[in-house]
């Protein structure tokens, strides 16, 4: 198993990594996708400790869709839980480490840049990053607050 682990990443065990990564493949399996056919599975650990999942769930009217990694962090939020360590994305692409569209990019930076995320192959390899480096000038509350000053 291949691992590319940027250092900026903080500190996970491998043992919390792979932990992460089971989680998101088994949430992976629930996925329903009848259109794309491209099932995704999340797993996101909370500062606390707490290990909430996700699948992708898609409709026939697309933009009703919703993403593996935004149901993760929608039931980690609906729970209690703003702060995040890691999050864990699988999908069954073999050749690429499939990275969270736009909106899931957005939605994960609104609880931080800072926390790591780890892409996977189903092939056990992975790759870590941060948040900001999914989303590098993504539009945050400092941009409101910079607005606001204006008026």
């Amino acid at each position: 198993m291949a691992a590319e682990i940027d250092p900026s990443c903080g500190e996970l065990s491998q043992e919390k990594i792979q932990d992460l990564i089971q989680t998101c493949v088994r949430a992976k399996a629930q996925a329903y996708a009848p259109y794309s056919n491209f099932k995704v599975g999340a797993a996101l650990l909370t500062k606390e400790g707490k290990v909430f999942h996700g699948c992708n769930v898609e409709n026939s009217a697309y933009p009703l869709c919703t993403c593996a990694e935004r149901t993760a962090i929608v039931k980690a939020v609906s729970e209690g839980h703003r702060e995040f360590t890691a999050m864990a994305v699988a999908t069954d692409s073999p050749d690429v480490f499939a990275s969270p569209c736009g909106s899931c990019r957005q939605t994960m930076a609104e609880f931080g840049s800072d926390y790591t995320v780890i892409l996977t192959k189903p092939d056990g390899s992975y790759k870590t990053l941060l948040v900001r480096d999914l989303l590098p000038h993504g539009f945050t509350d400092e941009h409101l607050r910079a607005g606001q000053s204006r008026s």
